[in-house]
């Protein structure tokens, strides 16, 4: 898979997800293997209207690199400043949203609100890719619903208009997160156009990202809520790819130590008490197979200071982690 400076093979990208993919969670996905990352959504009506949050969500370090700026809008001219802005930070990808499902967007006529609006759909895409040097992607879904799958009309269009990548969440917007992915419709893409087709929705395990490349041809696959329960499949199913074998599960100490580092990242980017806040969303990817994860997962909620956190999981290691990191069934948990 080749767009723009980047050349991949079996890419294993990370999707881009609200109040999730900020930088310090992109960085830990990268260092444990992610080929491309990407910004969360990124309105393009708050950047044009100078929103000093909104164009903080675009900040990224060098070593996230290859990494891609998500926007999303429903109004073309917004669409193409915010393009010229998201460029101005340099990323190697700007991609557009035509797949975010949430009412709040969708009923608005942005995300997968424009596959009920072709025209518009393709006047954005072609607006943004003419507006900008910077490759430019797109993410959707099948369709609106399973009575309006258009998707191989829409991977022409985007082909024809300069989109030099797209992402298919193989569902249709009524289906949100729910129901069957149909990944029965990449290889008809694929058939259909040239650009690199990377497929999203469910891929949750090494076994799936192999099984999704052997069924459908696909040029990569990008990962959401597999990343998120598990930050470690990256490297897995690399792993799995190049032997067939699958790596041991990570130890305790390899997630008590992740999740460390993913909190003074945390901190050192949002400080300390929104670091710390907003860490907690991922106890429970971090800490998830673990005896008493429920308990343990209170006992850090209430921590505001780094400090403490990280004193915690220090005593909660060296009590429960015996030589091979395995915990015992009865442990229970360190008192807070």
């Amino acid at each position: 898979m080749k767009i723009g400076n980047i050349d991949l093979h079996n890419g294993i990208l990370l999707a881009p997800m609200e109040d999730v993919t900020d930088l310090p969670f992109r960085v830990i996905c990268k260092r444990l293997g992610a080929d491309i990352v990407y910004t969360e959504f990124v309105n393009s009506e708050g950047l044009v209207r100078g929103s000093k949050k909104t164009q903080h969500k675009m900040t990224f370090w060098e070593e996230e690199r290859p990494i891609g700026i998500q926007i999303y809008g429903g109004e073309i001219s917004s669409m193409a400043g915010a393009a010229q802005l998201a460029e101005s930070f340099h990323p190697d990808l700007i991609d557009i949203n035509c797949g975010c499902w949430v009412k709040d967007v969708a009923m608005r006529g942005a995300g997968a609100g424009l596959l009920r609006d072709l025209p518009k759909m393709e006047k954005i895409a072609s607006t943004v890719v003419n507006a900008v040097k910077t490759p430019v992607t797109l993410k959707t879904r099948l369709g609106w619903d399973k009575n309006s799958i258009r998707i191989v009309d829409v991977a022409r269009m985007c082909e024809t208009v300069g989109i030099k990548a797209l992402t298919v969440h193989c569902r249709t917007r009524d289906q949100g997160h729910k129901g069957e992915v149909d990944y029965s419709w990449i290889p008809r893409i694929k058939e259909a156009v040239s650009i690199p087709v990377i497929v999203n929705g469910d891929i949750v395990t090494p076994q799936n990202v192999k099984g999704v490349f052997d069924a459908t041809g696909a040029d990569a696959v990008m990962l959401g809520r597999g990343a998120v329960l598990n930050p470690w499949i990256f490297r897995q199913a690399k792993h799995f790819l190049a032997t067939g074998s699958l790596l041991p599960e990570p130890t305790v100490e390899d997630r008590v130590n992740l999740l460390k580092e993913h909190l003074k990242l945390s901190v050192e980017f949002k400080g300390e008490r929104s670091g710390v806040i907003e860490l907690r969303k991922h106890y429970s990817g971090f800490l998830r197979g673990l005896p008493h994860v429920s308990r343990i997962r209170m006992e850090l909620m209430q921590f505001t200071e780094a400090e403490s956190i990280l004193e915690h999981l220090t005593r909660f290691l060296e009590h429960y982690s015996p030589p091979g990191g395995i915990i015992p069934k009865d442990s229970e948990t360190v008192a807070a």
